[in-house]
């Protein structure tokens, strides 16, 4: 027998190896493999949930009719939908709580900070009034130092400057005059200085202050 006998022209020809009879049960191999390092991975939940509904759709659509496989993909379908937004909320909250967390944290912090700081205002007067006199010297002085720049660095600040503007919010007036040489209520002398930390007064400056006259 020729070839042209055994494999009559127009007969598509198996390549690569023969055709399965047909009703032979398929099998496909739904591993997943990572790109990087070429190796199984494991589903996600959301592949997981895909692979289930899938297998569940075609399980049951062997055996049902048109309309019960539609009403089936449906269910499946709806499980889906409500399986993802059940994970987008999940992760929505605990992008909320970590973002709570960190200002809970950052807050903390401040006050924390602005305790200590408070209490010692009474040791940074005293250094202050040292250093007027020029009583600050020796490893007094070098102690001084360092603890006002470790306040600096936590973000504690000095302030009040004479010839400032009067502000209310961040001065406390414990003297009171009048003077020709302002336009304003304006700071004559800084008698103990305020502090803050970022936003937060921990002592308003207290100044002698000057209105204009007339």
């Amino acid at each position: 027998m020729t070839d042209e006998q055994q494999h009559p022209e127009g007969t598509d020809q198996p390549q690569g190896g023969s055709v399965p009879p047909e009703g032979t049960p398929r099998v496909t191999d739904k591993r997943r493999i990572d790109p990087e390092t070429h190796l199984l991975r494991d589903p996600t939940p959301e592949e997981a949930v895909l692979d289930a509904a899938a297998e569940a759709v075609a399980g049951a659509a062997a055996d049902a009719t048109p309309s019960e496989a539609e009403r089936l993909a449906a269910e499946r379908l709806e499980e889906l939908q409500r399986a993802q937004a059940a994970h987008y909320n999940l992760e929505q909250q605990y992008a909320a709580y970590v973002k709570r967390s960190k200002v809970e944290a950052n807050a903390a912090h401040e006050r924390g900070v602005a305790s200590v700081a408070e209490a010692l205002i009474p040791v940074l007067d005293d250094i202050a009034l040292a250093r007027q006199h020029g009583d600050l010297s020796g490893p007094f002085a070098s102690i001084a130092e360092k603890l006002e720049a470790t306040l600096q660095r936590l973000g504690v600040e000095r302030y009040g400057e004479a010839g400032e503007p009067f502000d209310p919010n961040v001065h406390e007036a414990l003297m009171h005059g009048h003077s020709a040489d302002v336009t304003e209520p304006t700071v004559q002398q800084v008698l103990q200085p305020g502090y803050r930390a970022g936003e937060r007064i921990l002592r308003a400056a207290r100044v002698a202050v000057v209105d204009p006259e007339g």
